[in-house]
């Protein structure tokens, strides 16, 4: 099946789900390209995670129960290294380690990148490696000097398979520094009429005193 992620993700039970509701047809046409796809980052797949300051992160324990983890960070700690690698930082949390501990009994793992103020999102599939404090060159990678937090250890991520997902229910969300951004020329705006008021009322208050004398 050339489509890397209908490879892992279309289960012959998800087949037969979509049978039964009516987009078998659609996803099979997807699954039918003549050459493998969607398995090789590309600089738009580079760029929209690079500009990203989270994502969510699924691991499995041996157990068999699914644990979804939020991932932060300033933006672009998150990086694709190369067409087939993401790496990024590992910093302090709650220290509950339930995503590390779920690697070291199962490597896979799936990635949920979100972009809300524009309503879009990638999906990928991947297998992780742990990168320890003694690997120094590959954490130097990954790093952000100008975060403050502390950095007990690495990721990469070896591509599996990603597909773009379609924009539909999501909700259109907004960082504090997106609004600044977006609310900047309305408050420069604002401080330059206070300033022609305030100028005003300065002369209007002059003009009084004139006539009062």
């Amino acid at each position: 099946m050339p489509h890397r992620y209908a490879d892992i993700a279309f289960t012959p039970t998800v087949k037969k789900a979509q049978e039964q509701f009516g987009s078998r047809n659609a996803y099979a046409r997807m699954e039918g390209a003549p050459e493998p796809r969607n398995h090789r980052l590309s600089e738009a797949e580079a760029q929209f995670i690079g500009a990203r300051d989270s994502f969510y992160m699924a691991t499995v324990s041996e157990t068999g129960w699914p644990y979804i983890q939020h991932r932060g960070g300033p933006i672009g700690f998150a990086r694709v290294l190369d067409e087939t690698t993401i790496g990024f930082a590992d910093f302090r949390g709650n220290r509950q380690y339930i995503s590390l501990g779920n690697l070291m009994t199962d490597d896979r793992v799936s990635l949920f990148f979100m972009d809300y103020p524009n309503k879009t999102r990638l999906k990928l599939f991947g297998r992780a490696k742990i990168i320890g404090l003694d690997d120094e060159a590959t954490l130097s990678r990954l790093e952000t000097s100008d975060y403050r937090a502390r950095v007990e250890r690495g990721f990469l991520i070896r591509v599996e398979g990603f597909d773009w997902n379609c924009p539909q229910h999501i909700v259109e969300r907004y960082t504090l520094d997106e609004m600044r951004a977006m609310t900047a020329p309305l408050t420069a705006r604002i401080a330059e009429l206070e300033q022609q008021l305030a100028q005003a009322a300065g002369a209007a208050s002059a003009i009084q005193v004139r006539r009062e004398n």
